[in-house]
């Protein structure tokens, strides 16, 4: 008994037809551009690992906001370096505080522009920890223990100063329990029940993280992170994170790193109905960067094709340092 053989014709690829059937698009507005923003004047020091980075004072801020305003990028991520830290990271939830400072500064001169916040303590604490750590000196050699419950307060803080401030979205990197909860409540109680938070869900104790830690100055001074941030080879914990999140009132949920964890991205995707955002983060961009001023890539070609990636492995929103690039790329 023979069958007939149905052969599916391919579409053949010229320009329009290919954009007619393009499953996924990448605009301008997935794009979120995260800046650092740091004391003093005149600053814009270029970040040594993360070439086209810049630790920026205040008053160099107006032109990188003026330029992403332009490139018409929705949304910045505001990461701030403070001039002194302590035990407590108490600079991160100052009123004045440098994070404080820039989005009271970039409201005023683009109200419309979303701010988002990040929350966190390692930045601010001069062990550069996430939260609050009981420290001891073992054989010559310092411990330390997160203190858990004690770093939501402080995050809390850090969060509703950070609204009063201006900013639109509360970004809790932290990952300790239960802080999308005492964040939520925190803010309702202080009247900015309708501030949205975007929770770093699924935050993987990551080797792509170094030359973020470089320009934030936020390596730890002991120890790692690897208990409060999660196994890479982990991917049932992530469900589990994202849905205390979700139940705990999250409006956002976010996977970092992004480019090995594309399956985390879908998955989060297939289970859950909020916001998704992917971090495509220092490290990734770095390897881009270096590849590309050895002249072993074709850079545009290269970060297209991974943002695209991203989106098509399930992110609404894409956190990245090379938004301004694919701004003017996506032109």
């Amino acid at each position: 008994m023979s069958f007939p053989i149905v052969r599916h014709r391919r579409l053949r690829r010229t320009a329009g037809i290919r954009s007619m059937v393009r499953e996924t698009v990448l605009t301008v507005n997935d794009l979120i551009a995260p800046i650092f923003v740091t004391y003093g004047t005149n600053v814009r020091e270029e970040i040594p690992s993360m070439p086209g980075v810049y630790h920026l004072s205040m008053d160099q801020l107006d032109a990188e906001i003026d330029e992403i305003v332009s490139l018409n990028i929705p949304a910045v991520l505001l990461f701030g370096v403070p001039e002194t830290k302590d035990a407590v990271g108490s600079s991160a939830y100052a009123e004045d505080g440098i994070v404080q400072q820039a989005t009271r500064h970039i409201k005023k001169r683009y109200p419309e522009l979303v701010v988002v916040a990040d929350t966190c303590l390692c930045q601010f604490t001069d062990h550069g920890h996430c939260g609050m750590v009981h420290v001891e000196e073992r054989c010559g050699e310092l411990h330390g223990e997160v203190d858990n419950d004690a770093s939501l307060e402080l995050l809390v803080k850090t969060a509703v100063s950070q609204a009063e401030a201006g900013a639109d979205i509360i970004a809790p990197s932290n990952m300790m329990d239960g802080f999308v909860q005492a964040i939520r409540a925190g803010l309702d109680e202080a009247g900015y029940s309708h501030i949205a938070i975007m929770s770093y869900s699924v935050k993987y104790a990551s080797a792509f993280y170094g030359p973020f830690r470089e320009a934030a100055h936020s390596a730890p001074q002991f120890g790692d992170r690897k208990t409060y941030q999660m196994d890479p080879a982990n991917a049932q914990e992530a469900l589990r994170e994202a849905e205390s999140d979700v139940l705990e009132g999250a409006d956002m949920l976010m996977v970092k790193p992004a480019l090995a964890y594309m399956d985390i991205i879908r998955t989060l995707k297939d289970q859950f109905d909020l916001p998704l955002v992917a971090y495509n983060v220092s490290g990734e961009y770095s390897m881009v960067k270096a590849a590309a001023l050895n002249g072993w890539i074709d850079e545009k070609g290269i970060v297209l094709e991974t943002l695209v990636g991203m989106k098509r492995a399930g992110a609404d929103l894409i956190i990245t340092y090379f938004a301004k690039d694919a701004a003017r790329w996506l032109k």
